[in-house]
């Protein structure tokens, strides 16, 4: 059986066309979201880690998009008929 995942390294890059596209900058963002640094910003946009939720949804607000535009996917995963 397989199962959609999410792309990091293709939604960050994603994040960062469309953040440019708003023409909004890193630190715009480490503002909106209330962060202390632009380190988890960064991340995202690397494709290290993903936004939570809740930080996906808020960018989906931001860009005035639905969070469908933002995720970009991978190959599905096999996961061996674990449910």
């Amino acid at each position: 059986m397989s199962c959609p995942a999410i792309d990091p390294e293709a939604t960050g890059t994603r994040i960062n066309e469309l953040r440019k596209a708003k023409g909004y900058s890193v630190p715009f963002l480490k503002e909106y979201f209330g962060f202390a640094t632009t380190n988890a910003v960064y991340k995202w946009l690397r494709g290290e880690t993903l936004p939570s939720l809740d930080n996906m949804f808020a960018l989906s607000v931001l860009f005035g998009i639905p969070m469908n535009d933002i995720i970009v996917a991978s190959e599905v995963l096999e996961t061996n008929g674990v449910t």
